[in-house]
Order: structure tokens, then C-alpha cells, then sequence
């Protein structure tokens, strides 16, 4: 069974796959977007971001952008 949610992990690769961007960019974004999920160091080599968080950010990202419409 596919894991969901908290259970679910994406790479640097699968982010920049996910929004069209570079693997540089989701580092960027990472380290001067304070509003972007951070990364979880699940061992040595291994970072990755929680799928939770991730889908929560675009879900804020899309509400702020339609108030501001």
C-alpha cells in the first residue's frame, strides 16, 4: 500500500518534479522562504520533507494568492 500524509516522504528530485523547478530552487526556497516546509534529516545523506507539510504549504500558498486577487 502507498503511505499518505505524515508517512509520506519527498526527495529534492520528486519536489522539483512536483512544481517544475529545479532541484536548487526547492533548496532556495528552503533556506530563504521561512513560510516553506523544512526538511527532515531522516539519516545521514537522507533529507527529505514530510508530504503533509508540503501539501499544507500549497494550500496556503493558494488561499493567500486568491485573497489577494
Amino acid at each position: 500500500p502507498q503511505q499518505r500524509g505524515a508517512d509520506m516522504y519527498l526527495s529534492d528530485k520528486q519536489l522539483g518534479e512536483r512544481f517544475s523547478v529545479a532541484r536548487g530552487t526547492i533548496w532556495r526556497w528552503h533556506r530563504t522562504d521561512p513560510q516553506f516546509p523544512r526538511a527532515v534529516t531522516l539519516s545521514s545523506g537522507c533529507t527529505r520533507w514530510r508530504l503533509e507539510d508540503i501539501e499544507a504549504w500549497e494550500a496556503q500558498v493558494v488561499a493567500e494568492r486568491g485573497a489577494a486577487l
